[in-house]
């Protein structure tokens, strides 16, 4: 007889079903060999395994022990796996029955001790066994997580022993419930934002349309301070975009205690990340900063600092919401549908356009500066609005409006998008903003007269603009309008 035990191996924010095979025969030596190209984490679960299952107070069998991980060719790795691997020796003991576990899909990673600790990717997990009609056994830290995934059938032990009783009869582990309250987070005011009603208006349209933002002005102007206001002023996350965003951040073991993510993530990584922090990678390719920011926003803040290589490997997510990291022997796709908001100087001292202040090497020093900027980058921003320094002895008018009252036209306008877009089968229900509309529904809802015509013309004449340009124009149009 031969065990087998259902179980995951991860492949970005996706699942890959893999079969634990055991068999135990009878040797003069005491085995215990893992095939099945496993990592060194899966090869030093012999010891957690062995260690667990006599911490329960079982004796261990001192005979030969084969795992096979299937299929054979593919790379096994994370602690997830020591669980699936001591529950089929338990079979091949006879301590468990195979009928028991046949319609389960196993993860969780064992202590010596016993106890079943928290790991990765368990909503990914849950959805990918919700999808195959089975349940899942987890770690009980990762019960509520679980959970989110439906109604299926979810067994949360805290160790070894308790799973063991549970599934014998013995004793009932309850499903975990998801209790969590989606409370409003408390972001920053933007009645806070003294001045700046042009920037506070590009915000607001940004928002609205989910377009790109670039913020060019000298330090001090609040650049920082209104793209941290933006997150208030978005509506917040629907419930596939929350699943969206915690499978994201679950692979990058960024939930603790199963407190699940119900706002929408506000990313901002130094200038001096490099591209595996921004667009994913390492080892064993986790997911970057632009993916940690699905469904959010991406802050950028002196844009020129960031080295040119990761900006340009910018443009692809930009225009795609996904990023591909490709290594010799894996594809790994993570989705990467973020909201960019950058912030710059005009040039490296910060005072280009101010007369008491400006450096002698102008206008030089501000072309060279914004020359680090790749134009197929820039090309991918729909908005740039210089933001200029306030005079703070100017009377400025106290009557400013708060988040909420910006918040509820955002809502307003992102409604009748949803509206305006719902018949298109091209767009995703996440998506339906006017900042992804492709050209063919563009034309159906940007028809031109003539006089607007004229105007776009004589505009792209006197700019160069791009095909992607006259896009970009006439989705920030669709917007104001």
């Amino acid at each position: 007889m031969v065990a087998k035990i259902k179980t995951f191996s991860f492949n970005g924010v996706d699942v890959v079903d893999v079969d634990v095979q055991v068999k135990i025969t009878d040797g003069h030596n005491a085995l215990f060999t893992i095939v099945g190209l496993p990592d060194k984490a899966v090869g030093e679960s012999k010891e957690r395994v062995r260690a667990a299952i006599t911490s329960t107070g079982l004796a261990w069998s001192y005979q030969k022990i084969t795992v096979n991980l299937a299929p054979a060719d593919l790379q096994k790795e994370g602690g997830h796996f020591d669980l699936p691997i001591a529950i089929g020796i338990l079979i091949e003991m006879g301590i468990l029955d195979q009928s028991v576990i046949d319609r389960f899909f196993i993860l969780g990673e064992l202590s010596l001790d016993g106890s079943i600790n928290n790991i990765n990717g368990v909503i990914s997990a849950a959805i990918g066994a919700n999808q195959r009609n089975c349940g899942i056994i987890c770690p009980a830290i990762n019960g509520r997580e679980a959970a989110w995934a439906g109604d299926l059938e979810i067994i949360a032990a805290p160790n070894l022993l308790s799973l063991i009783n549970h599934l014998k009869g013995r004793q009932n582990l309850a499903r975990p419930q998801n209790t969590q309250i989606l409370e409003t987070p408390n972001y920053p005011d933007l009645i806070d934002v003294k001045g700046q009603e042009s920037a506070r208006r590009a915000l607001e349209i940004a928002a609205a349309g989910g377009h790109n933002l670039l913020m060019v002005g000298p330090p001090g102007t609040g650049k920082s301070m209104l793209a941290s206001r933006l997150a208030g002023i978005l509506p917040p996350p629907d419930l596939h975009e929350i699943l969206e965003i915690n499978m994201v951040h679950s692979v990058s073991g960024n939930i603790l205690d199963g407190k699940l993510i119900t706002s929408r993530p506000y990313r901002s990584p130094h200038h001096s990340c490099s591209m595996p922090a921004m667009i994913g990678g390492g080892v064993k390719a986790k997911p970057g900063e632009v993916s940690l920011a699905h469904c959010g926003i991406l802050f950028l803040d002196e844009l020129a600092e960031f080295p040119r290589q990761v900006l340009d490997s910018l443009r692809q997510p930009l225009e795609t919401s996904e990023v591909s990291v490709a290594r010799v022997n894996a594809r790994i796709n993570y989705p990467a549908n973020f909201q960019l908001i950058a912030a710059m100087n005009p040039c490296r001292c910060g005072h280009l356009g101010d007369a008491a202040r400006e450096c002698k090497k102008a206008p030089h020093c501000g072309e060279d500066y914004k020359n680090k900027i790749s134009g197929p980058l820039l090309d991918r921003i729909d908005i740039t609005i210089n933001v200029s320094q306030v005079d703070i002895f100017e009377e400025i008018s106290q009557e400013r409006e708060n988040s909420a009252t910006v918040l509820n036209r955002v809502t307003a306008a992102r409604e009748l998008q949803k509206q305006r877009y719902k018949d298109e089968a091209s767009m995703q229900n996440s998506a339906k903003l006017n900042s992804k509309i492709d050209g063919k529904t563009l034309e159906k809802v940007t028809e031109l007269d003539e006089e607007c015509r004229k105007i776009l013309k004589k505009s792209v004449e006197k700019m160069s603009t791009s095909m992607r340009g006259i896009t970009r124009i006439l989705r920030v149009a669709r917007t104001i309008a």
